[in-house]
Order: structure tokens, then sequence, then C-alpha cells
């Protein structure tokens, strides 16, 4: 099963306060509807099928896959050509379906996990939206649509792979660190600095891992990186996520870090819905 920040094999999460608010409440019965292990499986056999269809096809008419890779994969086609793509997502896969142990990813297969999951999200959302039939063949989110943005900044560690390019979508709170890290580049760059002198000059100072740097430069993903190093199912990883806390400034008393996690996911939800909302009343009067 792959690792990602939170536990992907829960489920009906709860809250302690959610039957006192009514807003919590609904973004819980959301959390409730969803298969997290089943939505990242579809991604990844999207994608993988996608990928050998498409280039089986592009040989056949004796044409070059880079446009094709460029769009399906924005991020991941920069490290990785065709072959190699087609070579980690069977080891995601192959890993995933493993019920015994937890695979951990690199910046690298953060970056393809988040291209599969985009891609394959956005197109069941607008089968979704489009009631067409093929929305009827996943019941991994309860019919209903799935907010990647909200998925994101729960089960991704950082996008912190992202840096330097366009999200297309709200990913606050890591699109917050994002613009603030690729600002301090942009100013170091403007005096003269490479990008790469930039970005290696703070990685400190906002802990950019090492992998991390090499995905953001664009270097070719080594043998190395390929390797998902593994650890047995039974190996606590998420234990601290629910241990419950003392009461302190930052935590109340009893609660847990997913529970913090999901208060402020819902706050965020609201924000978000408040901002369609305005953006509506302004297209409907305009």
């Amino acid at each position: 099963m792959l690792a990602f920040a939170k536990d992907i094999t829960q489920s009906q999460p709860n809250h302690r306060d959610e039957d006192k608010n009514p807003e919590l409440k609904n973004y819980m019965n959301y959390q409730r509807k969803l298969n997290h292990a089943r939505i990242i499986y579809y991604s990844l056999k999207h994608a993988k099928n996608e990928l050998q269809e498409n280039l089986q096809q592009l040989r056949k008419n004796g044409g070059s896959a880079d446009a094709y890779l460029e769009q399906a994969f924005p991020l991941s086609h920069h490290f990785a050509d065709d072959k190699t793509l087609t070579l980690m997502l069977k080891k995601l896969v192959s890993g995933h379906n493993d019920d015994k142990q937890w695979y951990r990813m690199n910046a690298y297969y953060h970056a393809l996990v988040y291209d599969c999951m985009n891609q394959f999200i956005q197109k069941y959302n607008l089968w979704v939206r489009d009631s067409a039939e093929e929305a009827n063949d996943f019941t991994f989110a309860g019919g209903g649509e799935i907010d990647f943005g909200d998925w994101t900044y729960l089960y991704f560690p950082h996008l912190d792979f992202h840096i330097g390019a366009s999200l297309g979508q709200n990913q606050y709170p890591f699109a917050k660190r994002n613009k603030k890290i690729e600002e301090e580049i942009d100013k170091k760059t403007q005096n003269g600095e490479t990008f790469e002198a930039a970005l290696k000059s703070i990685r400190e100072e906002y802990e950019i891992e090492d992998d991390v740097i090499k995905v953001v430069l664009h270097k070719k993903i080594s043998h190395d990186d390929l390797e998902l190093f593994h650890t047995s199912i039974k190996t606590p990883i998420y234990e601290l996520l629910t241990h419950q806390q003392k009461g302190s400034w930052e935590a109340l008393d009893g609660e847990t870090l997913m529970d913090q996690a999901y208060n402020f996911g819902s706050q965020l939800k609201i924000w978000t819905w408040g901002k369609k909302k305005k953006k509506l009343k302004v297209e409907e009067s305009s």
C-alpha cells in the first residue's frame, strides 16, 4: 500500500466536534463517502492504461510521444520518458496492491501520482456533472465529485515538487508556501543568480529536500530514485496522528492531529465555497 501523509486505509472517519458544528458535519459526511485506496488505484490504472494505449497508437502511426506526455504528465514528463513512466506506474500499482507493506514515495513518485490523480479526478468529476454512464463504474465517492484540492491538502506531505510550475487550482496552504519560495527565487534571479543557485541557496531555510530539488530542476530520475522503500503494514507509521494531545496554545485537550487537519480542511472548504458563490453572483449579474 502506498504511504501518504495520512492513512489512506481509514474508513468512516469522525471528528469529536462535528455534532456541534453543521459545516464540519457536512465536511465529515463528505470524507466518509471517500474510499481513498480505490481513488488512488483507479487513478494509477487509468494513467497506465492510457499511456500504453497512446504509445501503441503513436508507434503504429510513427508519431512522437512528446506532446502526449507533456499533456498527460505535466510534471513528470520533465524527468522521465515513456519507458520510465511505464516502469514507475507499474511499480506504483504493484506497491499499492500489496496489503502487507507500506511503500514510501520520494518526490519523483509524488509528482507522478499527483499528475495521475489530477488528470483522472478531473475526468471523473466531468462524468459526474454530465451524468455520464462512465461515472456509474466507480463507487469510491458515493456518486459525488471529488475535491482534489482538499484531497491534496490532507494526503500529500507538501507540493514542493510543484515549485516553479502553475498549480492551476487553489491548493492552499501549499500554494502559499510555494508562492513565498518562488518569490524568494525571483528576487535572487533578478540579481543575477541562476534558478538552480537561487533554489539551492534557500533549501535550508525552507527545509526543501534533496529529491525535491532534483525534481524541480528537471533532473532525470536515477536508478536509485526508482526504488520504492517499504516497511511492514503492521508498523504504526500513523500513530502520532491519532494521539490525543494535552491542552496547549495550539491544541485543545484531547484533540488529535487528524482533528486539527479535518477542522482546517472544513474551513478551507467553506472559504472555497464562498469564493465560488461570489463568482457565480458576479457572473449572473453581468
